[in-house]
């Protein structure tokens, strides 16, 4: 098998700082800075299949919380030539607002989720606010919908969902993230999303602000470092700017400004 293409696209941008990001930044004596913060999701494709990982934030829920919208997710998928109906499978890496927020403009793919995300997010502290300050209510009910609609697959520890695809529930940063792991360019594709939000937070073991339970936040950058201590297999932050520089591929012929926001990672043909 000769694995698959993996795109990151990078649909929306704001600036951060160290003290808002880290955990008790305050602890490790240095002083704050600030950065650049991307917002992406990732498109994989190969093997008759094309599976979107999460699907962006809304832009009038991003413009809400101060996020600055570079590119509709569905307008830069059509730019690659993928349209709503063309997509077999979204991976629901989480149900932060800004992964979930276009999960209705998919209305027949199927969507997997974690089982533990699933029934937290429906479940009886969904909208305690230390944990629902990074949904939104309207959203987390969409799942449910999903699941009425007979188009939801609940994961529980692990998942081979296709052919060179693996999905691994880590949990940490939500009750139920995963993580993938995609066969790509004769090695592996490791999508952390939230997991690993800035490559910072793996080599200096600092975990993101936001978090439901630390002991698996730690032990999912544990099990990162295990999947990717091999030759050959490269590793995907969620949000660091940084992965533009770490994979510099481009995708030929793409029309406008999409040309500088999508990623090529592994697989297709390097431009």
């Amino acid at each position: 098998m000769s694995g698959y293409e993996v795109l990151a696209v990078r649909y929306g941008t704001r600036t951060a700082t160290k003290a808002d990001s880290f955990l008790n930044f305050h602890l490790y004596g240095e002083p704050d800075a600030s950065f650049e913060m991307d917002y992406s999701f990732w498109l994989v494709r190969g093997q008759g299949r094309t599976i979107l990982f999460d699907t962006g934030f809304d832009a009038e829920v991003g413009r809400r919380r101060g996020r600055t919208t570079l590119v509709d997710p569905v307008a830069a998928l059509a730019g690659l030539g993928v349209e709503p109906d063309g997509i077999d499978q979204v991976v629901v890496t989480h149900a932060h607002y800004d992964h979930i927020g276009n999960l209705h403009r998919f209305p027949d793919a199927e969507v997997v989720i974690a089982r533990r995300e699933y029934e937290f997010w429906t479940g009886p502290y969904a909208n305690r606010f230390q944990l629902a300050h990074s949904t939104e209510a309207a959203e987390l009910a969409r799942l449910s919908q999903i699941r009425d609609q007979g188009r939801l697959r609940l994961v529980e520890d692990s998942l081979d969902l296709a052919p060179g695809i693996e999905l691994v529930v880590v949990g940490g940063h939500t009750p139920g993230q995963m993580v993938a792991q995609v066969a790509a360019g004769g090695g592996a594709v490791v999508l952390a999303a939230d997991a690993l939000h800035f490559y910072e937070e793996l080599e200096r073991d600092r975990p993101f602000f936001v978090v439901a339970d630390l002991v698996e936040m730690y032990r999912g950058f544990d099990l990162l470092r295990e999947m990717t201590e091999d030759p050959g297999r490269l590793l995907v932050a969620g949000h660091d700017a940084e992965v533009r520089t770490r994979f510099p591929g481009r995708v030929a012929g793409l029309p406008g400004e999409l040309a500088e926001l999508v990623v090529r990672v592994a697989g297709g043909e390097a431009s």
